[in-house]
């Protein structure tokens, strides 16, 4: 997936931080974005994933204009529960600018939601 950062990323716009460069709660909603493209092909009709576990590490800063490439591969699956390896990387240089590994689990919604209301 690919994104390019706006005003609206920055760490200054999203309260993680003062400068105008790309926030880390940002850059972490585009890692599971990734990971979700990544799983939904697999998913039976009433199926989502839902996020249980992040590591992120977010390794270099990433100015407004800057176009972000974001990648997920499997690395684990037991049942419902996967494991995502993810890097960023800047467009122009494939600079790695973060690694996450990722765990979903895959749930039926309606019955997920159902608990919630009770």
């Amino acid at each position: 997936m690919s994104f390019t950062v706006t005003d609206a990323d920055t760490a200054a716009a999203l309260g993680s931080g003062s400068l105008p460069v790309l926030g880390t709660p940002r850059l972490l909603a585009w890692c599971e974005a990734a990971t979700c493209a990544a799983l939904d092909p697999t998913l039976t009709e009433g199926s989502t994933s839902v996020g249980t576990r992040v590591e992120l590490e977010h390794q270099a800063a990433s100015p407004v204009g800057a176009e972000v490439q974001v990648t997920a591969s499997s690395s684990y699956v037991d049942g419902r529960l996967h494991r995502f390896s993810v890097q960023a990387r800047h467009a122009s240089d494939q600079k790695v600018l973060a690694t996450a590994q990722i765990t979903r689990v895959v749930v039926d919604s309606a019955r997920f939601l159902g608990r919630l209301s009770g």
